[in-house]
Protein backbone atom coordinates (compact mmCIF):
# COMPACT_ATOMS: atom_id res chain seq x y z
CA UNK A 1 0.00 0.00 0.00
CA UNK A 2 1.29 3.41 -0.92
CA UNK A 3 1.00 6.05 1.75
CA UNK A 4 -0.51 9.35 0.76
CA UNK A 5 0.42 12.50 2.64
CA UNK A 6 -1.35 15.84 2.36
CA UNK A 7 -0.48 19.50 1.98
CA UNK A 8 -3.00 22.29 2.51
CA UNK A 9 -2.20 25.21 0.26
CA UNK A 10 -3.78 28.50 -0.69
CA UNK A 11 -5.01 28.24 -4.29
CA UNK A 12 -2.79 31.14 -5.45
CA UNK A 13 0.36 29.58 -3.99
CA UNK A 14 -0.41 26.23 -5.62
CA UNK A 15 -1.13 27.90 -8.97
CA UNK A 16 2.38 29.36 -8.85
CA UNK A 17 3.81 25.91 -8.12
CA UNK A 18 1.95 24.45 -11.10
CA UNK A 19 3.28 27.22 -13.31
CA UNK A 20 6.84 26.50 -12.17
CA UNK A 21 6.47 22.70 -12.02
CA UNK A 22 7.73 22.52 -8.45
CA UNK A 23 6.43 23.50 -5.01
CA UNK A 24 9.05 25.05 -2.75
CA UNK A 25 6.72 25.67 0.17
CA UNK A 26 4.56 28.25 1.84
CA UNK A 27 6.26 31.03 3.83
CA UNK A 28 6.09 28.93 7.02
CA UNK A 29 7.77 26.02 5.19
CA UNK A 30 10.56 28.24 3.90
CA UNK A 31 11.08 29.70 7.39
CA UNK A 32 11.21 26.23 8.99
CA UNK A 33 13.50 24.75 6.32
CA UNK A 34 11.15 21.97 5.22
CA UNK A 35 7.69 21.52 3.70
CA UNK A 36 5.08 20.55 6.28
CA UNK A 37 2.73 17.69 5.38
CA UNK A 38 0.07 15.78 7.32
CA UNK A 39 -1.10 12.21 7.26
CA UNK A 40 -4.78 11.52 6.58
CA UNK A 41 -5.39 11.28 10.33
CA UNK A 42 -3.67 14.64 10.97
CA UNK A 43 -5.02 16.76 8.10
CA UNK A 44 -8.27 17.98 9.68
CA UNK A 45 -6.52 19.10 12.87
CA UNK A 46 -3.85 20.86 10.79
CA UNK A 47 -6.60 22.72 8.93
CA UNK A 48 -8.29 23.67 12.20
CA UNK A 49 -5.10 24.91 13.86
CA UNK A 50 -3.33 26.62 10.98
CA UNK A 51 -5.99 27.51 8.40
CA UNK A 52 -9.06 28.35 10.52
CA UNK A 53 -11.47 30.60 8.63
CA UNK A 54 -9.39 30.57 5.45
CA UNK A 55 -11.20 29.97 2.21
CA UNK A 56 -9.87 29.26 -1.28
CA UNK A 57 -7.64 26.43 -0.10
CA UNK A 58 -6.61 23.27 -1.89
CA UNK A 59 -5.81 19.84 -0.51
CA UNK A 60 -2.87 18.27 -2.31
CA UNK A 61 -2.39 14.49 -2.07
CA UNK A 62 1.19 13.31 -2.51
CA UNK A 63 2.63 9.83 -2.94
CA UNK A 64 5.06 9.65 -0.02
CA UNK A 65 7.04 6.82 -1.64
CA UNK A 66 8.01 9.13 -4.52
CA UNK A 67 9.77 11.58 -2.19
CA UNK A 68 12.67 9.35 -1.19
CA UNK A 69 15.09 10.14 1.63
CA UNK A 70 14.16 13.84 1.68
CA UNK A 71 10.92 12.87 3.48
CA UNK A 72 11.44 12.45 7.20
CA UNK A 73 8.79 11.74 9.83
CA UNK A 74 9.53 13.88 12.86
CA UNK A 75 7.89 14.36 16.24
CA UNK A 76 5.69 17.44 16.33
CA UNK A 77 2.27 18.35 17.74
CA UNK A 78 1.26 16.11 20.62
CA UNK A 79 4.15 13.74 20.02
CA UNK A 80 2.76 12.65 16.63
CA UNK A 81 5.13 11.91 13.79
CA UNK A 82 4.57 14.40 10.96
CA UNK A 83 5.96 14.07 7.44
CA UNK A 84 8.47 16.81 6.59
CA UNK A 85 10.03 17.18 3.15
CA UNK A 86 13.55 18.59 3.16
CA UNK A 87 13.62 19.87 -0.39
CA UNK A 88 11.23 20.97 -3.11
CA UNK A 89 8.15 18.94 -4.02
CA UNK A 90 8.37 17.70 -7.59
CA UNK A 91 4.81 17.85 -8.86
CA UNK A 92 5.19 14.41 -10.48
CA UNK A 93 4.66 12.99 -6.96
CA UNK A 94 1.23 14.62 -6.67
CA UNK A 95 -1.68 12.17 -6.87
CA UNK A 96 -4.48 14.74 -6.94
CA UNK A 97 -5.47 18.27 -5.99
CA UNK A 98 -8.98 19.02 -4.69
CA UNK A 99 -10.71 22.10 -3.30
CA UNK A 100 -10.86 22.31 0.49
CA UNK A 101 -14.00 24.39 1.02
CA UNK A 102 -14.88 26.13 4.23
CA UNK A 103 -18.12 24.85 5.71
CA UNK A 104 -20.20 25.89 8.70
CA UNK A 105 -18.05 23.79 11.06
CA UNK A 106 -14.63 24.17 9.47
CA UNK A 107 -13.08 22.79 6.31
CA UNK A 108 -14.90 20.07 4.41
CA UNK A 109 -12.50 17.27 3.51
CA UNK A 110 -12.93 14.65 0.81
CA UNK A 111 -12.77 11.04 2.02
CA UNK A 112 -9.13 10.35 2.84
CA UNK A 113 -9.64 6.78 3.94
CA UNK A 114 -8.27 7.56 7.40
Amino acid sequence: MHQTIYKISPRSLWAEAERRGVFTGAPVDVADGFIHFSTAAQAAETARRHFAGQDDLLLVAVDAARLGEALIYEVSRGGDLFPHLYGPLDLSAVRWVKPLPLGANGHVFPDLGA
